[in-house]
């Protein structure tokens, strides 16, 4: 994955913030999955097409958090949205 990448949501593909946290439903398979405030966080930023790069910044100024902890987990949470095809490659 490189920190330029971008990625859109499939049709099929429904979400919704619940308090803190987003409820995402594959309506193809019927799974659901579901997102903490900081996931939360990430996707919104994944949602409006902000590159992976931009969503790290993001997150850096908003929640106090070591930046190569941040990379790692936002790398390891978007290729898991990836296997699960709730992202796609932009």
């Amino acid at each position: 994955m490189n920190p330029t990448d971008t990625f859109d949501l499939p049709a099929n593909v429904a979400a919704r913030r619940v308090g803190e946290e987003t409820v995402i439903l594959d309506l193809e398979s019927g799974n659901y999955f579901s997102l903490d405030d900081i996931g939360t966080r990430i996707w919104e930023l994944l949602s409006q097409g902000s590159s992976l790069a931009e969503v790290c910044t993001a997150v850096l100024e908003e929640y106090e958090v070591d930046r190569a902890q941040l990379e790692q987990d936002i790398t390891a949470l978007t290729q898991e949205l990836l296997d699960q095809g709730l992202i796609l490659r932009s």
